[in-house]
């Protein structure tokens, strides 16, 4: 990339391209750069009116980038933009009506964002919001029975959303669920392990797989939640422990985790089948890191970008891996 940077975001969009949004590598950044697949070079682009680190963005109308919220060299933000990739051009959009950072987003089935958590700076968040691409407006929705940070959702196959885990008064366990065609959240079972800065990934068979984290200890452990009962069941656990790594979900159901922190930078990766419940180390990155992203590109490749090292080593360095 031409900008080091962790704390962004990386969405792919229609054209296959990959758009990174803002971050941190000292200061907050509105830097923003386009990787284009088929030359495999980073280009500069539009950049976004405001800067921002551990903000969201989300595809909208399957063709604008959303980016909602975030922090601004310690102010906390309500501000949202749209990217019109075909116009490399951003927008002003409505604000939310919480200030918040390190927030989660979740594009529903009917192309609303949910925005839900986070921290306002004035303190953890229960509340949740919901944007209509199609109006430009938030309004407010159910909150949360738990206020939460460094949380994880994930949208399952039945249209609600689970978000699990995360901090507030120390690590947390529990679960819940949005339900959107009535606005409320419900608790559903909780955990086995507290844990904050996991990963939450909804499988083909419609179970989610939660793992790693940290709760005083780096874990390895990881659990399968299963819509049907509302119950958490222990799977197996990762080869090695990690926070505030990357999950995601492949073409043939499998599960593949890159990096994280464990006391060390970690450059491991591993790839979990469901159909054997078993991690499988399968190589490293060439550089360590957390803080990063992971964008499963159109030609069936990983593309890895950014984080940070160690030392506030922030990376602008980016790899291809070939997904197993």
């Amino acid at each position: 990339m031409n900008i080091a940077r962790k704390f962004h975001t990386a969405s792919r969009l229609i054209n296959g391209k990959v758009l990174v949004t803002g971050g941190y590598n000292g200061i907050s950044l509105n830097n923003t750069e386009l990787y284009d697949p088929s030359t495999g070079i980073w280009k500069t682009t539009a950049s976004m009116s405001t800067e921002r680190q551990e903000h969201t963005a989300s595809v909208v109308t399957n063709v604008n980038v959303l980016v909602a919220g975030g922090i601004k060299d310690g102010l906390f933000l309500n501000t949202a933009a749209l990217y019109n990739p075909s116009a490399d051009s951003w927008t002003v959009t409505g604000n939310m009506h919480r200030l918040r950072g390190a927030h989660t987003a979740t594009i529903l089935r009917d192309g609303k964002v949910l925005i839900n958590g986070g921290d306002s700076g004035d303190g953890f968040l229960n509340t949740a919001e919901l944007y209509d691409p199609s109006t430009e407006i938030w309004t407010t929705t159910g909150n949360m029975n738990y206020k939460r940070v460094d949380h994880a959702t994930s949208l399952l196959t039945n249209g609600k959303v689970l978000v699990a885990g995360g901090l507030y008064h120390g690590p947390l366990n529990s679960a819940e669920l949005y339900d959107p065609s009535i606005g409320i959240w419900t608790t559903t079972g909780s955990m086995s392990d507290t844990r904050q800065c996991s990963t939450l990934s909804t499988l083909i068979n419609g179970k989610v797989l939660v793992a790693g984290g940290f709760n005083g200890s780096y874990l390895k452990s990881a659990e399968l939640y299963d819509p049907s009962t509302g119950n958490w069941t222990t799977t197996g656990s990762m080869n090695f422990t990690r926070r505030c790594h990357t999950a995601s979900l492949l073409a043939n159901g499998k599960v593949l985790v890159t990096g994280g922190y464990n006391g060390v930078y970690i450059s491991n990766t591993e790839l979990y089948d469901p159909s054997t419940e078993i991690w499988t180390s399968i190589g490293n990155m060439n550089i360590a890191r957390e803080h990063h992203t992971a964008s499963i590109l159109t030609n069936g490749i990983l593309l890895i970008a950014g984080g940070e090292k160690g030392n506030d080593m922030y990376l602008n360095n980016a790899e291809l891996f070939p997904l197993p």
